[in-house]
Order: structure tokens, then C-alpha cells, then sequence
């Protein structure tokens, strides 16, 4: 009997030895490849991966989905010393990450950038916000179709209508841009009560909520990104997007190097994050049909009939100022 323990007690040692190699080892490995934190969704995540698995990138990085909260808290928090070695998030993050740390290494490759950004980052993505109805929806209930945003705080769109809230969704925050720039303050502060009061349960902590809430029939209109209401129509959905006359405000991500002291690896993420802003744009741009550099084209149908630019820079501070004036409308 003391002999078989002896022999379970020496395999438990030599087992435990084993792990112990196989877990320093797995960690060397680990640490040499490089982190890759990001906002992105789904499909943006798939085709920035595609486009690295393509250059021989696989096994080289680790790529980890934060919510836009979640990675901005994190950026702002840690500055230089997050795990991240290269980061994929809205611009006005990064912007206000780099104002508050210095943490983001100037990019050393070429962009052909269509609008003028930092030496630190390069757009990848862009998305554009507009209104969107179900036609059968607004047949059935008798609705005229709207052309602006106000239009949905009408009496006969109660509980018919689905926003993002900004203190959720980057989404959200297209909204209130197009609010406050058309109508100001004061008067866009009644609008957006109104819409608020409209929308009840159908105010969505996703950006693709609304969307998904109109598809559904579930609602008449929502607001929301356009790309996804151009999707769903060519789908074969009864889905029309409407350009309100308020304008179709837009926010960039962008791609940025974290500064460390590991120089092999800060280079090596430097080459993705090139990799990623040159080769992944072709299946980006048809998911997110919005130009970003020379020579690309998106088709008509893309276009926004209302383009428009928020009259102040886009900053994590603009933002928390935008999200107390949708709380005080509420």
C-alpha cells in the first residue's frame, strides 16, 4: 500500500512539473504577441482578422471585443500602461486618451486619408446616422413618412417610435448632434423630450436596437446607423431610409499603436496596424459604405442626402456634456 502512494504521490509531482512548464511556457508565448483591443462589432472584427490571417499575422496577436464604455474607460484610466499594444476605437476616444497621456506612438506609415487626422491614428471605419421606417408598419397605421427627426415627436408616433440612448450607444450620440445643431438648446431640448417620451420601451442601449426594433415591426421609424437600414432593404425588407433634414452626422474609428517599451513588438503591431487600414478597407467599406481615403467609391444609394459635421470637435468631454443635456431632457 505505501508503495502505490509513493508512486501517485511521485506522478502527481511529475504531473505538476509539466504544468508548470507548459504554463510558463504558454505565457512566454503569450507575451509575444500582440494585444489587440477593440470596439469594433462583429463583422468589423472579422474583416480586420481576415486581413491579418492573410498577411501571416495568425498567432501572432490576441484580439479582444470591449464595449465603446468599456475600452474608453480603460484607455482613459491606464493611459500607456493598458494591456493593449495596438487599440481599434472611436476617434474622439483616442483623441481625448492622447491629450490626457501621450500614450499613442505617431503612425510610421503613409495614409491617403481624404480628411486631414493626427500623426497618431488612421481612420478604418466610419458610421453615418439617419431615420428609417418600416413602410408596412406606417400603411397599417396610417403614418405619413417622415422627413426629419422632429416629425417623430408627433402625437401619432407614440410608442412607435425606437433612438439609441447615448449613455449607451456612440449611436445615440449622432442623434443629439443632429438635435442640438438644427434646433439649439432650448428648443432641442423639448424636441428631444418629446422623442424620448415617443420612444418609451423601445429606447435601446444598442445601436442596432432601433433597427432591429423597425425590422421586427415592432415600431414604425427609429434612428439609427444607415448602412444598416440600406442592408435591410436590399434584403427584400420593407425598409425605407430616410435622410432627416436635420442632417446625417458621422464619427470616424480609427487605428492607433500603444507606446511601449518592448520595441519588437511595438513593431510588429505598428505593421498590423497598417495591415489592417490598408487591406481590411475593402471588406470594411461594404460593410461601412462610407469614403475614408483616395479612390474609394461607394454607390448612390450610400450617399447621405444631408451630410453634416457637429460645429465643435469630438471629445470624450463634448460627449459627457451631450449626455447630461440627454438626461435632462428625459
Amino acid at each position: 500500500m505505501l508503495k502505490k502512494w509513493k508512486i501517485v504521490v511521485l506522478s502527481l509531482i511529475a504531473l505538476s512539473v509539466v504544468f508548470v512548464w507548459a504554463g510558463r511556457n504558454g505565457t512566454k508565448a503569450d507575451e509575444e504577441r500582440v494585444v489587440i483591443y477593440t470596439n469594433g462589432d462583429e463583422e468589423a472584427t472579422s474583416a480586420m482578422e481576415t486581413s491579418l490571417r492573410e498577411a501571416g499575422y495568425e498567432g501572432k496577436y490576441v484580439l479582444q471585443s470591449l464595449g465603446t464604455s468599456e475600452l474608453g474607460g480603460k484607455l482613459l484610466a491606464e493611459g500607456a500602461e493598458i494591456e493593449a499594444d495596438l487599440v481599434t476605437m472611436s476617434s474622439y476616444f483616442i483623441d481625448s486618451a492622447q491629450n490626457q497621456h501621450s500614450m499613442f506612438m505617431d503612425l510610421s506609415f503613409g495614409t491617403k486619408a481624404l480628411e486631414s487626422t493626427p500623426a497618431y491614428y488612421t481612420p478604418i471605419l466610419a458610421n453615418t446616422g439617419s431615420i428609417f421606417v418600416n413602410t408596412e408598419v406606417l400603411k397599417q397605421k396610417g403614418l405619413p413618412m417622415p422627413a426629419s427627426i422632429k416629425d417623430l415627436t408627433k402625437p401619432e408616433y407614440k410608442g412607435l417610435v425606437s433612438i439609441p440612448n447615448i449613455l449607451d450607444s456612440s449611436t445615440g450620440w449622432l442623434l443629439v448632434q443632429a438635435i442640438i445643431s438644427q434646433y439649439g438648446d432650448a428648443e432641442g431640448k423639448r424636441i428631444l423630450h418629446d422623442l424620448i417620451a415617443n420612444s418609451g420601451p423601445h429606447l435601446e442601449s444598442s445601436g442596432s436596437g432601433p433597427i432591429n426594433k423597425v425590422q421586427a415591426g415592432e415600431v414604425a421609424a427609429g434612428f439609427g446607423l444607415r448602412y444598416q437600414a440600406v442592408m435591410a432593404k436590399e434584403k427584400g425588407l420593407p425598409i425605407k431610409y430616410v435622410d432627416p433634414i436635420e442632417g446625417n452626422f458621422s464619427y470616424t474609428e480609427s487605428i492607433a499603436v500603444v507606446k511601449k517599451e518592448d520595441d519588437a513588438k511595438t513593431s510588429l503591431a505598428m505593421r498590423m496596424a497598417e495591415t489592417i487600414s490598408t487591406d481590411a478597407r475593402e471588406d470594411l467599406l461594404k460593410l461601412y459604405p462610407v469614403a475614408l481615403y483616395e479612390g474609394e467609391k461607394v454607390t448612390e444609394k450610400n450617399n447621405p442626402a444631408h451630410p453634416k459635421r457637429f460645429k465643435q470637435p469630438l471629445t470624450v468631454e463634448l460627449l459627457k456634456q451631450h449626455q447630461q443635456f440627454f438626461k435632462s431632457a428625459q
